[in-house]
């Protein structure tokens, strides 16, 4: 892209001479006669990346809109970085590659591009081109896969380095078979542990187009609840919470049942681990504004303001310890989201610490679906803002 523009700028500086020279300016033209240099010139002006032509002083000739939200240019002068790299083109008559990222907070605060790199090129008669490019998320993307390669190297460490250390400790404890014992339970966990927590960066590669998802069919939303309450009931059942469920709704929708359960196992994992033993969580249905809307509300440890967008990235954990007391992965909230955005649906949270939490899935219905079925979430009175 750099080259192209670079070509089409020499077509340009020779129109804007010529036109110089006819005491003429740099602007589109009207009318019926056109030129390759106006052509040429129309190019630039709707380039997506920011082009900046200077002249032998350093002064800006043209820049196009691409530039000035760039940041390329302030006022009627360019970016100083870009003005001395473009000195320096002018003596070498080398091409000068140059970082222009914006040096102010706002826009490292989301409020405009974080990274803008950017080529100085040589157009001869002393003039220079600016060509710069947007490449804001080219470096979140990157930031993203860093964090997750080392969030899922310390995952993979933690419960592998604890079978290592147990594997010893039953050796030094041969001759105990309590010992053995115990220790051998450790290991299993552990090791049930990183089968879990493989199996979920598989679906969760899956999710994000690593691999094709299966066509969609017709799934009925109370044999997805149902199959997903028979995954959790015994974890459930081991800390005395109740799970209630509403009655039967007769919904439908498209999607992919294995995913759909995986993703609502999720949500009430999630629930029963971050509630007090022997309070209860719930199930609801209902169909609302052409989605299908499945709710988890539980009454436990609740989610702080701060916290609530976060809980749905991979391996963010509020809690660092309780997490690994209950064996989560950090990775259950991010299926459930790219399960929701893979069905064209999403995922809502509400939550009040000390109070409790309601998580949402929510999927389009299938045309088919019962539409007389519109009630009320059966879920505690609470959820709807009461203490």
């Amino acid at each position: 892209m750099f080259t192209a523009i670079g070509t089409l700028m020499v077509g340009l500086v020779v129109g804007i001479l010529i036109e110089r020279r006819a005491g003429t300016q740099a602007t589109p033209p009207s009318g019926d006669s056109v030129t390759v240099a106006d052509l040429v010139q129309r190019v630039v002006l709707s380039s997506h990346n920011g082009v900046v032509l200077l002249d032998r002083m350093g002064e800006v000739v043209l820049a196009n809109p691409s530039a000035v939200k760039l940041g390329l240019v302030h006022g009627a002068r360019p970016d100083e970085r870009a003005r001395k790299a473009a000195e320096q083109v002018r003596e070498t008559g080398a091409v000068v590659d140059v970082d222009l990222s914006p040096l102010d907070h706002g826009a490292r605060s989301g409020r405009g591009p974080t990274r803008v790199s950017g080529e100085v090129r040589p157009l001869g008669d002393e003039f220079t081109v600016i060509d710069a490019s947007d490449e804001s998320d080219a470096a979140r993307l990157e930031a993203t896969r860093r964090d997750f390669v080392a969030n899922v190297s310390h995952e993979l460490k933690t419960p592998v380095g604890a079978m290592a250390l147990l594997a010893e400790a039953v050796l030094d404890a041969a001759d105990d078979p309590h010992e053995v014992r115990r220790f051998g339970t450790k290991i299993l966990n552990e090791a049930n542990r990183l089968g879990t927590l493989v199996t979920e960066l598989i679906a969760l590669s899956r999710l994000q187009g690593a691999e094709r998802l299966p066509a969609l069919a017709t799934v009925e939303v109370d044999r997805v609840v149902h199959e997903a309450l028979d995954r959790c009931r015994l974890a459930a059942e081991s800390v005395d919470i109740r799970i209630t469920v509403d009655p039967p709704s007769g919904l439908l929708l498209n999607g992919d049942a294995t995913l759909l359960v995986t993703a609502l196992s999720n949500l009430l994992d999630n629930a029963v681990s971050y509630s007090t033993p022997g309070s209860p969580v719930s199930v609801s249905r209902r169909l609302e504004n052409g989605f299908v809307e499945i709710a988890v509300t539980d009454r436990g440890l609740g989610i702080a303001h701060e916290h609530q967008e976060r809980v749905f990235e991979r391996f963010f954990r509020i809690d660092q310890a309780r997490s690994r007391s209950t064996g989560g992965t950090g990775l259950g909230l991010a299926i459930v989201k790219h399960v929701a955005a893979n069905h064209g649906g999403d995922v809502q949270l509400w939550s009040k610490p000390g109070t409790g939490s309601t998580f949402t899935l929510r999927i389009p219905a299938h045309p088919d679906s019962p539409q007389h079925v519109s009630r009320t979430l059966s879920t505690p009175e609470y959820v709807r803002g009461s203490p």
